[in-house]
């Protein structure tokens, strides 16, 4: 390879990383089904007043 060929192939790879980037799925906003199911309680519990304000 050419240095202007790999200069253009490290571009293409560069494009494609920063589109990956973008549209990659954020693992921390994913919840298991028993991280669902805990924060389902917690939130009737909210809404039932069931729940004890912490003083810090």
């Amino acid at each position: 390879m050419v240095g202007s060929e790999i200069v253009e192939e490290l571009k293409a790879i560069r494009k494609d990383l920063n589109y990956i980037k973008e549209h990659m799925i954020d693992i921390d906003m994913i919840l298991t089904p028993d991280e669902e199911r805990i924060l389902k309680e917690g939130i009737k519990e909210l809404k039932n007043g069931k729940t004890t304000k912490l003083d810090i």
